[in-house]
């Protein structure tokens, strides 16, 4: 993925574990787990704390764990996928809390049924997890399936939008 030359990060210690946060002049470009795959190189990044962006997706973050939130009003930039990833990303955004969906089912939904493992390697490499709710895509059946961030951590934030628990 590239990334904004200007991009600037933060790390935040949330209730699920540590945290890193991107923002770009644009807006919110990564919210990684630390640690999970796909996360953020930040070596080239200057730590800006006190970035307004980064600062109201800390606030917003908050307020989504400890309940009192459950949709995230960000400016975002999604611009580092490549466009078939970005379409993707943008169909996340559509999935309410508290509702899941299938990687068959969102393939479909963007007019590329044939495309569902394409689909859920692009699922995997969203920059801005919990945000973009790619916690919300489930197996075909039903079933749990990856997660970058972990799979307990999708249980628990699926438990906590209060979506049906999914298969085992």
């Amino acid at each position: 993925m590239k990334h904004d030359p200007l991009t600037v990060f933060t790390s935040w210690q949330g209730p699920m574990g540590a945290m890193t946060l991107a923002a770009t002049p644009r807006g919110l470009s990564g919210v990684w787990f630390d640690g999970q795959r796909h996360g953020a190189d930040t070596r080239h990044w200057r730590r800006d704390p006190d970035h307004p962006v980064l600062r109201q997706a800390i606030e917003q973050l908050a307020a989504y764990f400890a309940g009192q939130r459950q949709r995230f009003e960000l400016p975002l930039d999604l611009r580092m996928g490549t466009p078939f990833q970005q379409q993707v990303w943008h169909a996340l955004l559509g999935i309410a809390p508290g509702a899941t969906t299938s990687y068959g089912s969102l393939s479909a939904s963007i007019g590329k049924p044939a495309a569902v493992r394409a689909l859920g390697a692009a699922v995997g490499r969203n920059p801005l997890s919990i945000v973009v709710p790619c916690h919300r895509v489930l197996g075909t059946d039903g079933s749990l399936t990856g997660y970058a961030g972990g799979l307990e951590r999708k249980t628990a934030l699926l438990s906590l939008e209060g979506a049906a628990p999914p298969r085992a």
